[in-house]
């Protein structure tokens, strides 16, 4: 992540009023929040029409072609029906030249027959892969910026909705994007049909389109109940697999406390309502289906008994009437298909506005324009009158002032909601303090990129994260240029080597999501090797030795003390051997630095720090690798 600095003096002059606002600013912003996740939204968004032309202008070219395709391929749909007219009237005139017009006629029809094939398969193809380039564009735009967005705004996101919002309204998006260009062919060729209808018989043209009226009537009291229908069915769908994905990832507790019969049943509750909305659902699906070929038998009944009535009274030629059938049965098509696209489109509008609500996200941590490399720094960290919350006018830090000198390893301690593990993100830049400085190498970490922050300060958290990849990988993830001597040379120094060794392909076996396929302690075993490859001149142990069993933590505790040396450390424990080794204790109570000194002396001060030790700290001593009694000094 980009971090900020300037270049600061020695002496660093308090922080000035504008730079206080500037501060203040995170906290007085508000995360946009995502709107719900409602199915359908309006027929035509124009806001979000022009964002998505913005992914739209570099395959202008292809848009062209396509609908250029399309376009052709309605003509020779149009066209075939006139062909066959021109067959069948030719056809009666045999003897009077009639042979030549009429091969003509065959030749043509095989003309537009290969013209219709070949812009079908090419509009098909060129709006098939367009797609796919644009919505990767798309997914890669929302991907990227979630990469940058603040934390702030992923705390609250859930990341279901989010992973919904890069798939399902993406696929949303898709397919209203190749629906779209093909609706422009639909609408060419039904205004196509009225007018040969009309150019060939205006009379049995508007009779036969009478039927449209009753089209109108129907869809305008079906569309209402079909859309809360199908709007329904996608909540209730919602619902379910919600649920589903809860009782899988919580299928330990689920088992360990019985709780199958009982999930069951409210699952079963759950799914019975989506069965019934779905079946609700497609019944009214379907009631289209059955109107337009009731209508579309309809209008053919009227071209042969009134245009077979002209025909016998020689009003009508024969080519004519056939035509029409053609037509009629041609009709309809466009129109259901049209249908189709209103949901489509009302979907893909909703899909849309909750797509751009990512895009929109603001990014509140940012670079200044004039942000410089941090380069080269001694190591050294101070906290400066800093005050921090997460939640607007409730601070969680208070007016914290401290300094860690350059190789210094400093221990933060206090009870739960006490402050630490705030402190350590506003170190990192996780987040913007609201008021007061926070210097790291002498340079405020909002005058530097947080690019060249991240290189100095490398973090081990409680619960180490490990992406699908081999070891080798995972190890030098922070680092991806380190050799595979570095990364055995840093594992070997966390007591890791041996295990990894033991894997099926050693450095090289691909590791699960997660790293499920390993314990819990040798995942954060690889976190401390992969702290120690990214070469950090600042060390965060966040209880990174709270899921490590006793014996492995004694294993490592020389190993960091090497690993430290040359660096600064920051330690937040509960274990007593991390805590006692530590230069200095800082104790946080409500926020604020109620002590500090080493082990020893805050002992002797028999103040918070004494009283944490004797409820808690103290039974280490006989059970070290107890983990069941740490709340006091948990993560904040």
């Amino acid at each position: 992540m980009p971090w900020a600095t300037t270049r600061m003096p020695d002496t660093v002059p308090p922080p000035s009023e504008e730079s206080r606002r500037s501060a203040l600013q995170p906290r007085n912003r508000r995360v946009k929040a995502l709107s719900s996740e409602d199915t359908f939204g309006k027929v035509f968004d124009g806001n979000v029409v022009k964002r998505f032309g913005e992914f739209l202008i570099p395959y202008r070219r292809q848009i062209y072609m396509a609908i250029a395709s399309v376009t052709i391929f309605t003509f020779t749909q149009i066209s075939v029906p006139l062909i066959i007219r021109y067959i069948v009237d030719k056809a009666l005139v045999v003897g009077a030249g009639g042979e030549r017009l009429l091969l003509i006629a065959v030749v043509g029809f095989f003309f537009v027959s290969l013209v219709n094939y070949v812009s079908n398969y090419f509009q098909t193809i060129v709006v098939a892969k367009m797609a796919e380039r644009i919505l990767n564009d798309l997914r890669g735009a929302m991907y990227g910026h979630l990469q940058h967005v603040s934390l702030a705004f992923m705390d609250r996101t859930q990341v279901g909705r989010l992973m919904s919002r890069l798939q399902g309204d993406v696929g949303s998006l898709q397919e209203f994007l190749e629906s779209s260009i093909f609706a422009i062919g639909d609408f060419v060729l039904l205004f196509g049909i009225v007018f040969v209808l009309l150019m060939l018989d205006v009379q049995l043209g508007l009779l036969t389109l009478s039927v449209l009226p009753i089209l109108f009537i129907v869809r305008v009291i079906w569309l209402p109940i079909a859309r809360r229908a199908f709007m329904h069915a996608r909540q209730t769908n919602s619902i379910v697999n919600s649920a589903l994905a809860e009782n899988i990832n919580g299928v330990r507790t689920v088992q360990e406390m019985g709780r199958q019969g009982v999930n069951f049943d409210a699952f079963e509750d759950k799914a019975a309502d989506n069965y019934r909305a779905h079946i609700r659902a497609t019944k009214l699906a379907q009631v289209m289906i059955p109107t337009v070929d009731t209508l579309t038998g309809l209008a053919m009944a009227i071209v042969i008994v009134v245009g077979g009535n002209m025909v016998l009274d020689k009003a009508l030629d024969l080519g004519v009437m056939v035509a029409f059938l053609f037509y009629v049965q041609r009709f309809f098509d466009p129109i259901r298909s049209l249908t189709m696209q209103y949901t489509v489109s009302q979907r893909a509008m909703a899909s849309g506005t909750r797509i751009f609500e990512v895009l929109d996200v603001p990014v509140e941590v940012e670079d200044k324009p004039d942000a410089e490399d941090l380069g080269v720094i001694d190591g050294s960290i101070e906290f400066r009158n800093v005050t921090f919350g997460y939640v607007e006018g409730l601070p969680v830090l208070k007016n914290i002032s401290f300094k860690v000198a350059p190789g210094e390893t400093v221990a933060l301690v206090g009870p739960t909601g006490s402050g630490k593990t705030s402190t350590m993100a506003l170190l990192h830049r996780f987040y913007d303090v609201w008021d007061g400085q926070i210097l790291i190498g002498g340079r405020d970490v909002r005058d530097v990129t947080q690019e060249s922050l991240g290189r100095h300060i490398a973090m081990v958290l409680q619960e180490p994260f490990l992406f699908t990849g081999t070891v080798f990988e995972n190890i030098r993830y922070h680092c991806e240029e380190a050799s595979l001597d570095e990364v055995i040379r840093a594992a070997t120094a966390v007591g890791a080597n041996d295990f990894i060794q033991r894997l099926p392909n050693g450095y090289h076996t691909i590791l699960g999501q997660r790293g499920v396929n390993l314990s819990i302690g040798q995942r954060q075993l690889l976190s401390f090797a992969r702290a120690i490859v990214a070469n950090a001149s600042i060390l965060v142990l966040d209880e990174a030795t709270a899921n490590i069993d006793s014996f492995t933590e004694r294993e490592i505790q020389t190993a960091l003390a090497r690993t430290l040396t040359g660096r600064t450390g920051v330690v937040i424990a509960h274990r007593l051997a991390t805590v006692r080794g530590a230069d200095r204790i800082i104790v946080l109570q409500d926020g604020e630095i109620v002590e500090q000194g080493s082990h020893t002396e805050l002992i002797a001060r028999r103040g918070l720090y004494h009283r944490l030790h004797t409820m808690n700290y103290a039974s280490f001593d006989d059970a070290p690798g107890d983990l069941a009694r740490l709340d006091p000094a948990g993560a904040t």
